[in-house]
């Protein structure tokens, strides 16, 4: 999770650098945000084919286990430190995913989130790292979404980036998935606006099959609007989780009304769950829904509660971007 703007000297924490297809929908707001001019090409990365074979071999189980929450401080000047957040103090729980609201615990009820959601791995200035991301609806079915620290931070690129689809502490069932593209929002890029935490992959196929084919994918909305019922999705690796497992969190979400445009949701998520999917419209039977959101930031001063992005055109763009690249 992370942010990047605050008030009058009030600290913001991040939770991590540093977790069936419906088709793409635009659906009139609730409570829009500001209209914006036509959002200019996201920034992009290439991934050669040489970091490509290098990536691969590079993510044993070991390292999968081993790879930390790269977690962020930010202070009114800049972001100056990677710091995580404090632990709620509340275990982990497995529940019914039927209690609505709920502020974090396994998920236990199946569906295409499961195969969807997952892991993602990185190198950071030397250091191994985790978020997660989502696999969703795309015209090259090989698009996964997450947040824009999940892939550039501090003016540097990620590499050896991988998606591993259903992780399951160490086991990568369907696979693990090296980036050939990474991308993130040119207000991410310029100036790290935590309004526009956003990033994606395009992956490369594995062994003759698109990610999509093999996961599934869920459906994104843009300009959406706020104040829904929402499910967000990610692999915390910070305490008291360990990564190993997905977690999900629900409730009625609302419009930040401190700093941020961001949603906001009682979440107790924590460091690794950066980029983890939110869903509008999601049903707990089949375990697919809109994608609107992505785990981002948390404020230092109230725990337990998780802020994601806006999807609106900026949004929009990064996504066009990504699916035809």
């Amino acid at each position: 999770m992370r942010g990047q703007r605050t008030a009058m000297g009030v600290l913001l924490t991040v939770g991590a650098l540093l977790t069936g297809a419906l088709s793409t929908t635009t659906a009139t707001a609730a409570e829009p945000a500001p209209a914006t001019a036509p959002a200019p090409a996201p920034d992009t990365r290439t991934v050669t084919a040489a970091e490509q074979r290098t990536a691969r071999a590079f993510w044993t189980a070991e390292r999968m286990r081993g790879a930390t929450p790269l977690d962020l401080t930010l202070t009114p000047q800049a972001v100056k430190k990677l710091k995580a957040p404090k632990p709620s103090g509340s275990a982990p729980t497995t529940i019914a995913p039927t209690a609505f609201p709920h502020a974090g615990g396994a998920w236990s009820g199946g569906g295409a989130v499961v195969k969807t959601s997952g892991r993602v791995f990185f190198t950071f200035q030397g250091r191994t790292a985790s978020c997660s991301g989502n696999a969703v609806t795309s015209q090259n079915a090989s698009t996964v979404i997450t947040a824009g620290h999940c892939v550039k931070y501090q003016g540097s690129w990620h590499t050896n980036w991988v998606f591993v689809p259903a992780y399951n502490n160490g086991q990568a069932p369907y696979g693990q998935w090296t980036a050939t593209k990474t991308l993130t929002t040119p207000q991410w890029e310029a100036s790290e606006d935590i309004n526009h935490d956003i990033g994606a992959a395009v992956v490369a196929p594995l062994n003759g099959q698109k990610l999509t084919a093999v996961t599934g994918a869920q459906g994104i909305q843009f300009n959406g609007g706020y104040n829904k019922q929402m499910y967000a999705f990610g692999f915390p690796a910070a305490s008291p989780y360990d990564g190993s497992k997905l977690i999900y969190c629900s409730g009625n979400s609302s419009k930040d009304f401190l700093f941020s445009q961001d949603h906001s949701l009682g979440c107790n998520m924590t460091g690794g769950s950066s980029g983890g999917p939110w869903f509008t419209g999601f049903s707990e039977a089949t375990g697919t829904g809109l994608q609107v959101s992505v785990n981002s930031f948390g404020y230092t001063f109230l725990p337990n509660r998780m802020f994601g992005p806006y999807f609106g055109n900026e949004a929009k763009a990064l996504y066009d971007k990504a699916q035809v690249s």
